[in-house]
């Protein structure tokens, strides 16, 4: 079992194996701190197995400015890096 190191740590048990792996108390806080400390992210198709409209659609939410003149390549790029 965890040690309970007070309020301002959310998941005890990740900060002592970050502390252990010789991460700095701040980061080891910050990363065991965070909502989804120690979840997989989400399920999305990658960019490459989606349609370019798929994908341009993406470009369109995030605000993307020139989208309408990228290639498909370009739009994974421009979404990769925004």
């Amino acid at each position: 079992m965890a040690e309970d190191h007070g309020k301002h740590i959310k998941n005890d048990a990740q900060y002592e194996k970050l502390r252990d792996e010789g991460m700095s108390k701040s980061k080891a806080a910050r990363i065991a701190n965070t909502e989804n400390a120690g979840k997989k992210g989400g399920k999305a198709k990658k960019y490459e197995k989606r349609t370019k409209e798929d994908i341009y659609a993406e470009a369109k939410k995030v605000g993307i400015d020139g989208r309408s003149e990228m290639s498909k390549a370009e739009l994974i790029k421009a979404l990769r890096n925004s």
